[in-house]
């Protein structure tokens, strides 16, 4: 039997709002009280940096940050820091992954490019990896960035993931939030959208509800839309 996914879309939702919704609902999952879960949404300006560490990516002052109303956290993901904003769809996927040392977490990496590479080939965007990053790459442009937690289990025998992607959706998204950071450590290369990609006009809702049915092709859940 398929299990169910409880999928959500906010069109606009506060970083550390989400950030503490995730770990509840990790812990209710964990617990059996609720699904496992999809939150599709977008973030106001922010940026987040994961467990590398690296401030000096960071290019921007604090002065600066507050003048420009950007949020900072650092937080419990793996990766470095890249930003977050509207025009961006942020997907968090919050599932088990059950299993012992075979268990492959990378897999899980892999999987979740492989939705959105399947995606853009519905929009005949030729999509791939680059093997020594993480992410989503259209030529030498990162288009999807990935960060993931694994958070172990008390009642599972595995992990509950948490935190996900972040798919560049909007065109001109490269040369606003992006230029105050080193995105993800990588100053060799650059991020693109969606829109930059196809020269056509999306909205972030239309491609969260489009993006579904690629989401339960690779990962098979039962999908179902909370009000």
């Amino acid at each position: 039997m398929t299990k169910p996914l409880d999928i959500s879309y906010t069109p606009t939702l506060d970083y550390g709002v989400a950030w503490e919704m995730q770990k509840q609902r990790v812990t209710s999952i964990d617990q059996g009280e609720c699904h496992e879960s999809l939150m599709l949404l977008q973030h106001p300006p922010t940026y987040t940096m994961g467990s590398q560490r690296h401030p000096e990516h960071l290019l921007l002052s604090r002065e600066e940050l507050a003048q420009q109303g950007i949020g900072l956290f650092e937080i419990d993901r793996g990766g470095d820091i890249t930003y977050h904003g509207p025009g961006q769809l942020v997907g968090y996927p919050l599932l088990v992954l059950e299993g012992g040392k075979e268990l492959d977490l990378h897999g899980f990496l892999r999987n979740l490019e492989q939705v959105i590479i399947d995606y853009l080939a519905s929009h005949g965007i030729e999509a791939g990896r680059k093997p020594e990053y993480t992410g989503v790459w259209v030529g030498d442009a990162k288009i999807c960035a990935i960060g993931v937690k694994f958070n172990k289990c008390r009642h599972h025998r595995g992990f509950i993931t948490s935190h996900g992607f972040a798919f560049n959706i909007k065109a001109g998204i490269s040369s606003s939030g992006f230029s105050g950071i080193i995105p993800c450590g990588i100053q060799e290369y650059g991020v693109t959208s969606l829109e930059d990609c196809t020269g056509l006009t999306f909205e972030v809702e239309e491609v969260a509800r489009e993006i579904v049915p690629y989401f339960t092709r690779v990962f098979p859940y039962a999908a179902h839309w909370l009000r």
